[in-house]
This record gives structure tokens, C-alpha cells and sequence, in this order.
């Protein structure tokens, strides 16, 4: 009889609003895969907050904390500009590290935490978690299934900021499509005066509007679409992503968090759409946990394709029952789990994010350039 894998110790380093709110509520529903056994942060105060909040010791000393609590793993969740110098930090002590994203602000940033995780031998994954959602999932599903055939376009229409939007565009293309270069144009409006969600104000605005073009190898392209005030402007109510393949396409439409997907193939006579049904099955009737989607094909051959939720609870009823965007970080911290007992790789991992990070700061330089195209690095993809 196989026994059960050892737990694996995780210690939280920072003391971000997401450390508590999301990575440590996390945490606790993965036990006992995952143990959290300490919290760090800079200051004595704010590291005796969450440690308190999480019911674990706190430590301003990471050599300390690694030495009295022996995590294995540690979550880094810091403020953006600091996810460099925090993850390099991580690494240099010889964790293996989930880093928020962007995984640097810098590509030299980037660089450095990779290249040191190379030379100690430790695991990274990034918590890019927008293509780990179930309705994303269920549409990568369907296109590994192949009845779609190639993916020729895949577009970001405010479906998300930055990384997040570049991310999501490459996954409809695959995460091993190789880009070659992004032409960008950066703008900023004034906007009427509206009332801002995230920061509680009213009157007037500004926007800054990011478009940028992706050409990969092959011949596929990948547009980028997003708005500063995207995320909580009733002026900017819009949401999508899409993508234009050889048998059909997918089409998700949004306002705000309120998003339907529409995805077809063709008829059998090739004359119409032939629409997916995509089905949400809980653990009742009325209600629980998401057990899996169901997507309903219309295709004779391939009736029916699933994407079942890694993390529904063992024994009906008796478990977490998360959102779609708490599923996709849960994700994220068991790949890291599964390249760190396997010694293989995370199914996303540092090369992905930077990237996706240099995707972004290629767009901008495009943008000061007048739009002339950049030509992108991209080690490591595709091998």
C-alpha cells in the first residue's frame, strides 16, 4: 500500500492584504498537502499582525525563520515593485518560492531570481492564475482536444491587466508558441467625471489605454487590449477574450465579472455555428462545490470534453468551497507542490512569466518608439 506524500511545510514571506486574505485561508484548505508552518515581513509589527491573524510564529529574520520552522516551500506575496529583491532573497536561502506577479519588475530582475534558483537547485512557480480558472480551463481542454484544429488569433480585450491579459492571450495560441515581436501604442484620455470602485472617489478621470500586436513564429498573432480604469469604471464596462481558430472559434462576453463564453465549431452540413454548451456541475442540486465543467461539443466523435476540479472536497460537503479565482492560486501552489516531489518543472514557471513581463515592457517601448515593432528575447520557450 502506497502512503500518503509527507506533507510539505510553506512559510508566507511578506505581509501583503493577499497573505492573509487569500494565501493563508489557501493554505489551510490544502492541508494537509500543504502546512504553513511561519509568516516573515520587514517589520516587527506588520509580521506580528498576520502571524497572529494565521495562528503561526512570525519572523523579521528569514535565516532565522528557516532555521527554527524548516519550511520547504515559501509563498512570496509582497508589493509589486518589491518582488524582485524579495524573491531573489527567497531563493538565495535556498527555497523553493511561489512568486506573485509580475515575477519582477525587471527582466534584469527576473533574470537574477532564475538564474539563482538554477545554481540552488529550487523550484519557482508564478501565481499567474487567470488561465488556471475552471472557465479557462475547460477552454484549453477543449483546444488540446483538437477539434478546434490550429489557433490562428487570440486576443486580450480587457480581459486583463498586463501579464494577465498577455497570459491569457498566449494560452489559447499554446504556452510553447514562440513570439517574435510587439508593436505597441500607449495613450492616456481624460474621462467624465464617474465614481471609482477600488479607491471610493468621484470626479474626473484619466485613462491610459495599452494596445500592442504580437507576432509569433508560424504566422499566429496575438492582439493586447486594456484600459487603466478596466477594472472599476462603468465607462469601461467591457470584458473579453478571444480566439479565431481553423474549425471555430471562442468568444467570452462580459460586463464586468459577468462573463458568458461562446464557443462553436460548425454544423455538420458546414453551413451554421454548431454552439458548446458548457455545463457547471456542483456537488448538489442546489448548490456546494464545482466537481467540473462539462463541455457538451455537438461533434459525434468527441461528444462531450471535461475539466474536473483538482480540488472539490474528498467527502461531499466536507471541504472549501472556492471561487473560480481562489481554484486557479490553488493551482499555482500545487504545481509548485508537484515540481518540487517529482524534481520536474511547474506547468507554468519563471521562464512563462518573464515572458509575459517582457511582452508587456516591449509593448511600452514600442509605444515611446512610435510604434515600431521590438524585437523579443524569449529564452527558454520552446525548449
Amino acid at each position: 500500500m502506497t502512503s500518503a506524500p509527507r506533507p510539505l511545510r510553506v512559510a508566507i514571506v511578506g505581509t501583503s492584504a493577499r497573505s492573509d486574505y487569500l494565501y493563508g485561508p489557501l493554505l489551510r484548505g490544502l492541508e494537509p498537502d500543504l502546512h504553513l508552518v511561519s509568516v516573515w515581513g520587514r517589520r516587527e509589527a506588520s509580521a506580528a499582525r498576520l502571524g497572529q491573524s494565521l495562528g503561526v510564529p512570525h519572523f523579521t529574520d528569514l535565516a532565522e525563520l528557516i532555521r527554527q520552522t524548516a519550511p520547504d516551500l515559501a509563498v512570496v506575496s509582497v508589493a509589486g515593485a518589491a518582488n524582485g529583491e524579495v524573491g531573489l532573497m527567497a531563493v538565495e536561502h535556498g527555497l523553493h518560492v511561489l512568486l506573485e506577479t509580475p515575477i519582477a519588475p525587471t527582466l534584469a530582475e527576473a533574470d537574477a531570481i532564475i538564474t539563482a534558483a538554477q545554481r540552488r537547485g529550487v523550484k519557482i512557480e508564478v501565481a499567474e492564475q487567470f488561465h488556471r480558472r475552471p472557465m479557462e480551463q475547460i477552454k484549453l481542454r477543449l483546444l488540446e482536444s483538437g477539434l478546434f484544429g490550429r489557433v490562428h488569433s487570440s486576443f486580450n480585450d480587457f480581459a486583463g491587466h498586463g501579464y494577465h491579459g498577455v497570459s491569457v492571450m498566449r494560452s489559447y495560441l499554446g504556452f510553447g508558441a514562440r513570439p517574435l515581436s510587439v508593436s505597441g501604442s500607449v495613450h492616456a484620455y481624460p474621462l467624465a467625471a464617474h465614481w471609482s470602485l477600488l479607491e471610493g472617489t468621484r470626479g474626473p478621470r484619466e485613462e491610459t489605454q495599452e494596445h500592442g500586436l504580437v507576432e509569433f513564429e508560424g504566422g499566429q498573432v496575438g492582439l493586447f487590449h486594456w484600459t487603466s480604469v478596466g477594472y472599476d469604471s462603468a465607462l469601461r464596462w467591457w470584458r473579453s477574450g478571444r480566439f479565431l481558430a481553423e474549425r471555430g472559434m471562442g468568444l467570452s462576453i462580459g460586463v464586468g465579472l459577468d462573463v458568458q463564453e461562446r464557443l462553436s465549431l460548425l454544423t455538420p452540413d458546414g453551413e451554421a455555428p454548431q454552439f458548446i454548451t458548457l455545463e457547471r456541475r456542483l456537488e448538489r442540486n442546489d448548490g456546494g462545490a464545482l466537481r467540473e465543467i462539462v463541455a457538451h461539443t455537438g461533434d459525434p466523435a468527441q461528444p462531450t470534453v471535461t475539466w474536473v476540479n483538482p480540488f472539490q472536497p474528498a467527502r461531499k460537503g466536507h471541504g472549501p468551497q472556492w471561487h473560480d479565482d481562489e481554484i486557479g492560486v490553488a493551482g499555482c501552489l500545487t504545481s509548485l507542490a508537484g515540481a518540487v516531489r517529482s524534481g520536474g518543472d511547474p506547468s507554468y514557471g519563471p521562464w512563462q512569466a518573464r515572458l509575459d513581463q517582457e511582452i508587456v515592457l516591449a509593448m511600452q517601448e514600442s509605444a515611446r518608439r512610435g510604434g515600431e515593432p521590438v524585437a523579443l528575447e524569449a529564452p527558454g520557450i520552446g525548449g
